[in-house]
């Protein structure tokens, strides 16, 4: 039994290194420095649409800044299909398309089936005999315990507990795992693991090294119930994706104008919805998004930076350097399930007396959603009680096209973090009437099997 776990054990990195081998050159020394989180999309300011009838999310996105915006390997496609480029974590990106207005797009994604280009986003591999315990020693997950091809929502903590960035950890083998980290915190993130691998290389000595490499790939996410129908329809034999479920992954093959090109797959996304994200090669990646636009009769949609962050915010999912910052630990973003059940019995992670001390004594603050009435809360907007007193903020706010009525996320004081408390959120001048409520605010729809 042991040779033949070794034996798929081996396999799983040797897959690994086949997909991702050409692509991982990358040095890890920073570029230039760009700022630590994104530009906000929830500033809020009235978008010119193109569709007005429709459900509007304020969004104000920034203009070009004196550092040359980088492009994805999308960008030719996004121009000519009408995207409105905009600058976004150092990159120019679409935040919509000429032919749909945002909230058409973000009722297209609970409906049907958008395609993200998510190519800005950091893509890691981890590789060595004791990557598990080096990457147990700067988050909180059990990743002995993660199963191979499954992966976990998990941040990078700093000694005080505070969150140096959000990420996806997928674990291919025991000594090879995927990672994918913001491209807003691109810069420190490098420095952070450029740091902790020589760190660690150094106690654990040769033989026992971690390697670090960043991989320059692209990365699609493809949304929506429809979303299984229209990958299904490109994959060579083989594959199947009634047995992939949330939270896992696999190496497969697409067809793709009569190439089969390799590619990973991961079932899961930032929408609620059921989805994948699928890192391919750089030079394949608009001939891929070509294919899967135009597979089962064109039912697939790009979908742009507007739609995504009203799609993500419905799902109560957290945007770094807005909902989550180094001062914010898990407990206080309402992210303790993120901390093992292992790791909080050994208090072996970054910041775990002050993590492990909320978690028993509760926070002074929590994160938690809200409705708000009358008109949407931008961010930054305070939060109060009955008596006019300040108990928190607002860290994200749009209209809400799935439910038709002004959603927000923000921290409350500890004792005001139940569901239905009432409170008051100063907008514009005036105390708006909102209500804590339970995120999601649309449930979520992740595949998990037909019986599950």
């Amino acid at each position: 039994m042991a040779s033949r776990a070794l034996s798929r054990g081996r396999r799983a990195i040797d897959l690994s290194r086949q997909c991702f081998a050409q692509q991982r050159a990358i040095s890890t020394v920073p570029r230039p420095q760009q700022r630590t989180a994104p530009k906000s999309l929830l500033a809020i300011t009235r978008q010119v649409q193109s569709n007005r009838s429709a459900p509007v999310c304020f969004v104000r996105y920034a203009s070009s800044s004196s550092t040359a915006l980088q492009k994805t390997p999308l960008h030719a496609l996004h121009l000519r299909y009408g995207g409105n480029m905009v600058e976004f974590g150092g990159f120019e990106m679409p935040v919509q398309y000429s032919n749909k207005g945002i909230g058409e797009n973000h009722k297209y994604v609970r409906e049907k089936c958008g395609l993200f280009d998510v190519s800005h986003m950091v893509q890691h591999q981890f590789t060595g005999p004791t990557v598990t315990a080096f990457l147990e020693s700067i988050t909180p997950s059990d990743l002995a315990g993660l199963n191979p091809f499954s992966s976990t929502l998990s941040v990078l903590l700093l000694p005080t507990g505070g969150i140096i960035d959000d990420t996806i950890i997928t674990k291919h083998a025991d000594d090879a795992f995927y990672v994918v980290t913001n491209a807003g915190c691109r810069d420190k993130d490098l420095a952070f693991f450029g740091e902790k691998v020589k760190a660690w290389n150094a106690k654990v000595g040769e033989g026992n090294q971690v390697r670090h490499d960043v991989i320059d790939r692209g990365l699609v996410a493809l949304q929506g119930p429809e979303s299984a129908k229209v990958l299904g329809s490109m994959l060579a034999p083989g594959t199947s994706l009634d047995t992939l479920y949330f939270g896992q992954s696999v190496f497969a093959t697409l067809l793709s104008q009569g190439d089969e090109v390799p590619v990973h797959i991961a079932r899961g996304g930032y929408t609620g919805e059921d989805g994948f994200e699928i890192s391919i090669p750089k030079e394949k990646t608009e001939q891929v998004t070509e294919s899967i636009l135009a597979a089962e009769d064109k039912l697939t949609s790009l979908i742009g930076l507007g739609a995504r962050d009203s799609l993500r915010l419905e799902a109560g999912m957290c945007l770094y350097g807005h909902d989550l910052n180094e001062d914010i630990t898990p407990v206080e973003g309402a992210l303790t399930w993120l901390v093992g059940k292992s790791r909080r019995e050994k208090a072996d992670f970054p910041g775990a007396e002050t993590i492990l001390k909320q978690i028993k004594e509760k926070p002074l603050k929590r994160r938690v959603g809200l409705i708000v009435t009358g008109a949407p809360a931008r961010e930054g907007a305070i939060i109060k009680n009955k008596e006019g007193e300040k108990i928190g903020v607002i860290t994200s706010g749009c209209p809400s096209p799935s439910l038709g009525k002004n959603i927000a996320m923000g921290y409350v004081d500890e004792k005001y973090k139940k569901n239905g408390t009432e409170v008051g959120v100063e907008v514009r001048g005036k105390i708006r009437a909102a209500v804590i409520s339970k995120m999601p605010f649309v449930p979520s729809k992740y595949y998990k099997g037909e019986n599950a």
